[in-house]
């Protein structure tokens, strides 16, 4: 998914990653001034690296300390690197840190627009003490938040303002950005495009040598889901192969869970539902643990499709609801109406067909789906309205219905919606006489399905030194 696990880039107490020193004149009085409430000659805060009369050129503020002088003045005046060299106090960054940490729990728990005020305040709060680091994060948290709610823009501008902050920073520490903003890519319909994204930053980190073991596994798990969608499902499963054969270098439960759970997608398509069942469970577990109820929602809407492709429609519309009233209830607006489409479909089966539709109907408004939010569920909610349609003798507007998800489904390059979608269209045009244009619907649902993963993408990424 998409989803809420802890993503903040790890900071270490005195780091210097990220650190805007002052001008040499303020170091140097800063220096003086500890000094002196030290009680130290500058030949007894100088030896045995330097000497006294470089640190009377410091404290002049005619010379800017290299990093490692820095480091041997703060052991030796008892501070940190970060407030020698900023003024800041030394508890500031750890502060933020811990205020983050807060901010992740409420994201997880509770609704995002809480979280969300939380993030922005110690966005602000970062960047007028110049720790870059902790802003990453907070604009990683307001990206997070951003998703729950919809507003897929304002996600996107959040990770990329992330990667701008950790541009310096080795691949590792952008990694969780970037995969934000190819989620939110997924998530608007831009499959291919998600696709790229994550494929690139593979080929970077194998081809680098920089086995991160967490960075691979949230990058092959996230690229699961736009290779599914996309029909490209040998690609979707060896993505998830390498994902388990990572998973016991990794630590984290958060991104184990989220490998099962993507790993899941893969076993439900291959027909193995028992063990999609199993990899659910596990992930299920991890999330109750952790208390994350959104990525908890999800594991239930996804076991409710497993029990739906298992022929369990009771199950599956108790597990659907669940998802959705969960989602609801943290006022994720994009998931829950996408939760919605899957449940209407399950109601649909069960012969609720009115039930279905008083879902399906509001979902269709700009502010729900649509195009540029949620546009693979928004051609799903279309194809089920015509189905209904069909189902009730009303041709025309099961025809309207098609066409809409039609044009939808075709910006996006799910392949195997589309060609499902084509044969419902052709169909219906057969069986109304116009054999031409629904010969022409049948050619286009194949050439969508053709070679799905060599025609529709690159050349796979490269597989991690095992």
């Amino acid at each position: 998914m998409h989803g809420v696990t802890y993503r903040g880039a790890p900071v270490a107490e005195n780091s210097t990653h990220g650190i805007r020193a002052d001008a040499p004149a303020d170091i140097g009085r800063r220096v003086l001034r500890l000094r002196t409430a030290k009680g130290l000659t500058q030949r007894q805060l100088a030896e045995p690296a330097y000497t006294a009369a470089y640190i009377s050129t410091l404290e002049a503020g005619r010379v800017r300390p290299s990093e490692t002088a820095l480091r041997h003045l703060a052991d030796r005046l008892g501070t940190t690197v970060d407030e020698l060299a900023t003024g800041r106090p030394a508890h500031l960054a750890t502060g933020l840190r811990l205020r983050l940490t807060d901010a992740r729990r409420t994201l997880a728990t509770g609704a995002a627009e809480d979280a969300a005020a939380l993030y922005a305040a110690l966005r602000d709060e970062a960047a007028g003490a110049e720790l870059v680091a902790e802003q990453a994060a907070a604009h990683l948290g307001l990206g997070d938040c951003a998703l729950e709610t919809g507003d897929l823009a304002e996600a996107r501008d959040h990770y990329a303002a992330a990667e701008t902050l950790l541009a310096d920073e080795p691949l590792p520490r952008r990694v969780p950005a970037l995969r934000g903003r190819a989620t939110a890519h997924l998530l608007a319909g831009e499959l291919r495009y998600a696709c790229y994204l994550l494929e690139t930053a593979l080929d970077e980190l194998n081809a680098s040598g920089l086995h991160d073991p967490d960075a691979l596994l949230l990058l092959y798990t996230a690229s699961i889901a736009p290779y599914m969608d996309m029909g490209a499902h040998a690609r979707a499963a060896h993505a998830a192969e390498l994902a388990l054969a990572l998973a016991p270098q990794v630590d984290d439960p958060a991104l184990v869970a989220g490998m099962h759970r993507g790993v899941a997608r893969t076993l439900i398509a291959e027909g193995r539902i028992k063990e999609a069942d199993a990899s659910l469970a596990k992930a299920q577990e991890l999330y109750q643990q952790l208390h994350i109820r959104t990525e908890l929602a999800h594991c239930h809407w996804m076991r409710g499709y497993v029990r739906a492709q298992n022929g369990d429609l009771e199950g599956a519309e108790s597990e659907l609801r669940t998802a959705r009233d969960m989602l609801a209830s943290k006022r994720a607006a994009l998931f829950t109406v996408q939760v919605e489409v899957e449940l209407a479909d399950v109601l649909r089966r069960r012969g609720k067909r009115a039930e279905a539709e008083r879902l399906l109907s509001p979902l269709l408004s700009p502010s729900a789906l649509g195009a540029e939010r949620g546009a693979v569920h928004a051609g799903g909610a279309h194809r089920l309205l015509g189905l209904i349609a069909e189902e009730r003798g009303l041709t025309e507007t099961a025809e309207e219905h098609y066409c809409a998800a039609l044009s939808l489904l075709e910006r996006t390059g799910a392949a195997g919606d589309l060609a499902d979608l084509c044969r419902l269209l052709g169909d219906l045009l057969r069986r109304t006489g116009r054999v031409e244009a629904a010969l022409d619907a049948y050619r286009t649902g194949l050439g969508h399905r053709a070679a799905p993963g060599t025609t529709t993408l690159g050349p796979a990424p490269a597989a991690p030194p095992m």
